[in-house]
């Protein structure tokens, strides 16, 4: 059988929140799939955070632009988090990737470890669906100039400080006042962000290949103030009218301090993200296993 790809880069979960390296039992995971990899005469190499981080030697280590520009395919071992991070590095070169779930959740890291014998190896050899993921593109204006901008796969998120009341904010869409909201905050969530921090807010779920956003407002002050789908072609303006401490994060990994005045502005990223899942994945299988629905059914 031909081998589909041929230089693979092993990324893993390193953020461990007690020591700030490679989670526990996280080495021997990416030591077995490095050895079933490199069985099936593909070439190797770790992440370079990721070799730091897990003390495994014998395999290259490359940079996420090394990787972008050296390797066919990133194999991505830990949770959402961890894909949400390589993903955007990842997304300029087009490098498909594949999440072997080490987290909780795990909706786009979706092969369990205890499959990975049986699920990677045909992978690897052409068997597999792929599913593209388009990223946002935020940015900060204060006064006109640009002071932060960031890509984001799940959501851009406007939030009231810690210690602060809630925040005031006027919404544009495609230049259009829409309206000012009195909230804790504001998610401009794309279809993959619709499962996270959106959804816990009270937003819908959207499918992946539906080219749209959902805004949530986070705890409104005013109940009529709704979660709305719009079409991803346009542009998002969202102006802190009134707060203190707030911030814009983009997949809450990138933070950025706003004053009053600020413009956040949301628009389609001209990059996406490529998943490779197994053959017949469907995303409400995901969905389903994920979210408990129908425990007990036939």
């Amino acid at each position: 059988m031909t081998r589909s790809f041929h230089h693979v880069a092993l990324i893993g979960k390193y953020h461990h929140a007690a020591t700030g390296t490679v989670a526990p039992g996280s080495r021997e995971v990416l030591e077995h799939i490095a050895a079933l990899l490199v069985k099936q005469g593909c070439s190797v190499s770790l992440e370079s955070q990721t070799a730091d981080n897990s003390g495994i030697s014998g395999y290259g280590a490359l940079t996420p632009e090394e990787i972008g520009v050296q390797c066919d395919l990133g194999l991505v071992v830990g949770g959402d988090g961890t894909m949400l991070s390589i993903g955007r590095k990842l997304a300029r070169f087009g490098t498909p990737l594949i999440g072997i779930n080490q987290g909780r959740l795990g909706f786009v890291t979706d092969i369990p470890l205890e499959d990975v014998p049986s699920t990677l190896v045909p992978m690897l050899h052409g068997d597999f669906e792929e599913d593209r993921r388009q990223l946002m593109q935020g940015k900060v204006l204060r006064k006109g100039a640009s002071v932060f901008d960031a890509l984001a796969m799940n959501d851009v998120v406007v939030n009231r400080g810690a210690t602060s009341g809630m925040v005031e904010l006027r919404v544009e869409v495609d230049g259009h006042f829409v309206a000012n909201q009195r909230a804790d905050g504001l998610i401009v969530a794309s279809p993959t962000g619709s499962t996270a921090y959106a959804l816990s807010a009270g937003g819908p779920m959207l499918h992946p290949s539906i080219p749209g956003w959902v805004i949530v407002p986070i705890a409104p002050h005013t109940l009529s103030n709704r979660p709305i789908v719009l079409p991803d072609g346009g542009e998002i303006a969202i102006e802190l009218v009134n707060g203190r401490d707030a911030s814009a994060s983009f997949d809450m990994q990138s933070l950025a301090k706003l004053h009053r005045g600020d413009r956040i502005l949301v628009r389609r990223s001209e990059h996406c993200v490529r998943f490779l899942h197994p053959r017949g994945w469907n995303y409400f299988d995901t969905l389903r296993r994920k979210l408990r629905w129908n425990e007990g059914g036939s």
